[in-house]
């Protein structure tokens, strides 16, 4: 018996690389596995397979703890959730590892009965069972920080929004003051929208409180159409002018009233947004451009956001997409919002670029691919 476990270690050993590119082959159709080079395929499956060389040569009836020491297979299981596996291809690859050790014993006679046997399925189930573990374990931890992220950043994008709203109030509450139209009625309803402004306020600060490890949003579904740009621009121009007056910025959209573009509205709306907020604080009583053009060629849209603005200094532009890098001369800014437009439109296929001068303004300029 001792001989017959110690000739399926050697065979192993001597003929790893031919068992390596038998099982290469079949992994290969697994969907998820077209696509990955030799290294990444192989992964750990080498050092599995020392180990369970060790273990054989051992014969011990050694628990999987003591025989995958190394921890090659929860390793495993996390790096597959990286290369797009599913769950039931981290199980079949191990399987069809079992399958090539067979056919490779076959061929050279040598014996798989009794010990053998038993520490081959003992050794490979441990190291599924191991695998997929770590792969579960590693998947729902990667859906939590997508679903945390998403909130942040929507968390992120009402912000805007709800300034303007609150913008809105306080310019009403005046207006009402000046004219004399005050009744007991408006100014209760006046009190209860603040109120319930500040609730708001409060509960999207502890949202960003409690998510501000958020990463990058890879997670992103889009529902692409052909729309006009123009209307999409105009809108929001019309909602962030609250906020433009309070600080005397002027906001301008030179879109053509023709430029078709092909994305989702709802994201390209959010990009627009977190790019023209930023601009309307560094731009105090100055203006803000917004524009776009296609070049024939190649059917890219590229859009722009200008202002004339105080400009952004050289060691932060190099940043200014990283999450949590935000103007260190300016409270309360998270670093989020130039990092959601990066993984916008990334998501879109598009790149997205930034030009500043200190004095004269910043440009950020991104990219569309058409249809």
């Amino acid at each position: 018996m001792i001989d017959n476990l110690h000739e399926l270690a050697q065979l192993i050993e001597s003929q790893q690389r031919d068992l390596l590119a038998q099982w290469r082959e079949q992994v290969r159709e697994l969907p998820s596995a077209r696509h990955l080079d030799v290294p990444t395929l192989n992964d750990h499956i080498p050092k599995l397979l020392e180990e369970l060389v060790s273990a054989l040569r051992t014969g011990r009836d050694t628990s999987f703890a003591e025989v995958l020491g190394a921890g090659s297979s929860p390793v495993h299981g996390v790096q597959r959730v990286h290369d797009g596996f599913d769950i039931e291809e981290v199980v079949a690859e191990y399987h069809l590892l079992r399958g090539c050790i067979h056919d490779a014993a076959e061929r050279h006679r040598v014996s798989m009965q009794g010990k053998p046997f038993y520490i081959l399925n003992r050794v490979l189930d441990g190291a599924i069972g191991s695998a997929v573990a770590s792969f579960a374990a590693k998947q729902a931890l990667d859906v939590q920080r997508r679903r945390e992220e998403h909130l942040a950043f929507v968390a992120h994008d009402l912000r805007t929004p709800l300034n303007a709203i609150s913008l809105s109030s306080s310019v009403l509450e005046l207006i009402l003051a000046r004219n004399g139209s005050e009744t007991p009625e408006s100014t209760q309803k006046l009190r209860i929208l603040n109120r319930n402004i500040r609730h708001l306020e409060a509960l999207i600060n502890k949202v960003l409180s409690e998510a501000s490890s958020v990463g990058t949003d890879d997670g992103i579904s889009l529902v692409r159409r052909r729309f006009d740009l123009w209307p999409l621009v105009e809108s929001l121009v019309h909602d962030l002018n609250p906020i433009a007056d309070a600080d005397g910025v002027r906001l301008v959209n030179e879109i053509p009233d023709d430029l078709v573009v092909y994305a989702d509205a709802a994201v390209l709306r959010r990009i627009f947004q977190n790019l023209l907020s930023n601009a309307i604080s560094y731009a105090p009583h100055g203006a803000v451009v917004v524009g776009a053009s296609i070049t024939a060629h190649d059917n890219m849209v590229t859009c722009f956001v200008r202002d004339n603005g105080t400009g952004i200094p050289a060691d932060l532009l190099l940043r200014v997409f990283d999450k949590h890098e935000s103007d260190p001369e300016r409270e309360g800014g998270l670093g989020l919002g130039l990092a959601i437009v990066k993984s916008f439109v990334e998501a879109h296929d598009g790149t997205v670029d930034v030009e500043s001068e200190l004095g004269a303004g910043t440009t950020f300029t991104f990219t569309l691919p058409g249809q």
